[in-house]
Order: C-alpha cells, then sequence, then structure tokens
C-alpha cells in the first residue's frame, strides 16, 4: 500500500509539473519573443503634397531628362495641382462633381505645364503620364514573312 500511495504521489508530481512548464512556455514549448500588448499602431499620417511629388519626381527624371530649371518649375506646378486634388478629396463630393473637379484641375496643370516647358519636354511628360508612369518604348514591329 506504501508503495501505492508513492507511485500516486509521483503521477500528481508529474501532472504538476507538466502543467507548471505547459504554462510557461505554451503548448509550443519556447516562450512568446516579442510581448503582445494591447496598444493600437498610430495610423500613417497621409502625405502632404510635397511629400507626394517629392516621392515621384526621381522616377519622372528618370524617364525625361529635364534640366535644374524645368524641374524647378515642374515641382512648383505639380505641387500646385496635388495640392488641389487633396483638397477635392477633403471634401468628399458626390462622384460626378469630384470627376468635373479632377478634368478641370488637369486641364489648368496641362495649359500650365505646356506654357511653362519646352514642347518635346511637355509631350515626353505627357506620355509618360499616359503610360502610367512608365517610360515609354519606341514600338517596333517585325514584319511578317509572307511564303510565297
Amino acid at each position: 500500500m506504501r508503495a501505492n500511495q508513492h507511485h500516486i504521489l509521483l503521477i500528481l508530481f508529474f501532472f504538476a509539473a507538466s502543467f507548471y512548464a505547459e504554462a510557461q512556455y505554451g503548448t509550443m514549448g519556447r516562450r512568446r519573443i516579442a510581448p503582445q500588448t494591447q496598444d493600437k499602431p498610430e495610423p500613417a499620417e497621409p502625405m502632404t503634397a510635397e511629400g507626394l511629388v517629392e516621392a515621384e519626381m526621381p522616377k519622372l527624371l528618370e524617364a525625361i531628362d529635364f534640366s535644374e530649371f524645368e524641374q524647378a518649375i515642374l515641382k512648383s506646378i505639380l505641387t500646385k495641382y496635388v495640392q488641389q486634388r487633396i483638397e477635392i478629396q477633403i471634401l468628399k463630393l458626390e462622384p460626378e462633381k469630384m470627376r468635373e473637379a479632377y478634368e478641370q484641375i488637369n486641364l489648368k496643370q496641362d495649359e500650365e505645364l505646356k506654357a511653362s516647358l519646352p514642347a518635346d519636354k511637355f509631350e515626353a511628360l505627357k506620355e509618360y503620364r499616359e503610360n502610367g508612369g512608365k517610360k515609354s518604348k519606341s514600338k517596333k514591329r517585325k514584319k511578317k514573312k509572307n511564303k510565297s
């Protein structure tokens, strides 16, 4: 009977040790590296017009070769009209009115760019925007050979 008591105590000890170990290390057998917090991360602040233009300028300059003066003009014009687009978004107009406002902003921007930049640079910029911000590639078509 004494042996049975030792076995029961030994089994209870192992159960207690296993529960303690699981409480310490979890079911995966290891501790969590990063503590979980209840703090929600702060939402990122929206970029300003200047920030958006600054982010886009390197891609634009890679696609089109602008002089320093042309870069300054381009940056100021783009910043002005990006700011107007942001203001339109803040107003949360009806979709039809918003579309009309964007069209007016685009027309004014194109007029100002056309008046401020040389014709070849303006056309290259227009083509760049039509291609979705990608370099324009010259299209070469292969001629099909007729089997006669």
